[in-house]
Order: C-alpha cells, then structure tokens, then sequence
C-alpha cells in the first residue's frame, strides 16, 4: 500500500493511492495514519480501495505519518559518503535527533534560516516505526516497521559543526524535515536495501547512490535503537545520505532562495521543493 496524508498543516486527513495513483480518502475508515493505526496496517489492506471516495483537485501533501514522537536520525551511515566528509566510517550508528517541529509535507518549502549561508540537501531512506518495541531482535526488527517513505534532512552546516554543541541545532530548524510523499509499506518494497536515491538542484544531479551502500541496514538500526529506548508508532528514523551533499562539493555548494530541490526513492515517490528565505 502506498498511504499518504493531504490538507492544511495541522489538519491532514488520510489517504490511499490506488492503482491508477489517484489519492482516494481514508477519513472514513481511521482518524489519521498516526498511533496504534499504524500497528495494524494490514487491515487497510482488506479494503476495497476503488470504493472509497476519490480526492479532487491537487491538494497539498502534508508529512506521510502524524503523531510523530520521536525524529531519529543516522549519520555518516553510507561509506561513500563518510568518505566525502573525510570522517572515518563509524563502528556503530551515528545517532542525533532532529526536533519534531521540523516535520512538513514532501513539497513544502525550504525555508533559509536567518543568518545561514550553508543549507544543504541530503536524501534519505525513512523507517516508519509501526508496532512498538524494546530490545528488539535483529530477526524481528521488520516485524515493528510500518512502511518506508523519502526524507530531505535539510542541514545547515554552520549551525551544525562550527557552532559549540551536537548537530541538532543545525538539523531542526523549520521545514527541515520534508517526509512523504507516501508512506509505502513493506509488503511494496522489494529490496529495501538495494533502492536508488537521488536529489537534483535546478535540474542538475546532486546526488545519485543506493540503498546497497549503507553502512548498517534497516533491520540492524531499528533493533540498535531499540537498546536504547522505546520505539512507538510513529516514530520517524532517517538512515543517512550518499554522497554529493553541497559540503562535499568542491567548492561546497549550498541552496539559495529561488533554488528549486527534487529528489526521490525508488519506488517511494518524489518531492519537490522550492527554496525560499524565512519570513519570519
């Protein structure tokens, strides 16, 4: 199944995508692809999906999952890439969190924060955390995943490294992390770790790697976080990018307003986004 969410920020409804790849509305089956919904996604599964209702018109697309606890993500977690950094490749994952209120819709904009000169772009392979779990087994770990979707951690590299502390300052700022567009699950993924990703700026390919690359795949992230804390139905965890981020550029290159970011998983969907200054 491929599952979506469309309206207003704050109020999105439920949705399906059908064979044809029309959004059809779920709001009458469940409240919202959040909570213990999210836990039983093999029920949706049942339905017949030409019978619900179609959504007219091109309504914006808002994050693929809600309720969303916790933001996790992983770095340097693909071997081209921490090569591009010139950071050795780590022994175990890399975790850092990004703040929640950084989540926004797949074709939302990216929104320069004041005073940063270096916003980036990675793509990313999305875990969506469906039934909850501690001290997961390796074995089992796909058992507690809902589906995958595609994540733009936007980054912006002064606050990130050369500004005192952890890197969760330069990874939150709003509209830093564009989720969607669809929440796909497993059952639709044939090889999840062997999946192209790639992210273009202005027509012109930035990044172009695969899931193959990965340092630690998906099962062993979710049982290793698992050690740590619980994981609930919604949490969102963002497993790392391929090279051909702006930093590694030579010169580095980062996003202005008016840049125009598109990216995508195979399989998952795309996005697209327009590139503009805070108006705050």
């Amino acid at each position: 199944m491929k599952l979506a969410r469309y309206g207003e920020r704050g109020a999105e409804k439920p949705g399906m995508i059908d064979a044809n790849g029309n959004l059809r509305d779920l709001s009458g089956v469940i409240d919202d692809l959040a909570g213990t919904v999210l836990a039983d996604l093999e029920t949706l599964g049942t339905l017949d999906v030409a019978s619900l209702p179609l959504v007219e018109g091109n309504p914006r697309l808002g994050p693929c999952v809600g309720g969303t606890g916790k933001f996790m993500c992983i770095g340097l977690n693909y071997s081209d890439h921490a090569a591009e950094t010139g950071m050795a490749i780590p022994s175990e994952p890399v975790l850092f969190m990004k703040a929640t209120s950084a989540i926004c819709g797949p074709d939302d904009p990216i929104i320069i924060p004041r005073g940063s000169t270096r916003t980036d772009w990675e793509v990313e392979l999305g875990i969506i955390i469906g039934k909850p779990g501690k001290y997961i087994d390796e074995a089992e770990a796909m058992d507690h995943v809902a589906g995958f979707c595609v994540v733009n951690d936007v980054s912006e590299r002064d606050f990130q490294i050369r500004h005192e502390g952890q890197w969760t300052k330069g990874k939150s700022c709003d509209n830093f992390g564009q989720i969607g567009p669809w929440l796909v699950t497993p059952d639709e993924v044939k090889d999840v770790q062997n999946l192209r990703l790639w992210l273009e700026v202005n027509g012109e390919i930035m990044q172009d790697g695969s899931t193959a690359t990965m340092v630690f795949g998906v099962a062993h992230i979710v049982s290793y976080l698992s050690r740590f804390f619980t994981l609930h139905p919604g949490d969102i965890i963002s497993t790392g990018t391929p090279p051909g981020v702006g930093m590694g550029k030579k010169p580095p290159r980062f996003l202005k307003p008016g840049d125009v970011v598109h990216l995508g998983i195979e399989g998952l969907g795309e996005q697209q986004q327009e590139v503009i200054a805070d108006p705050a």
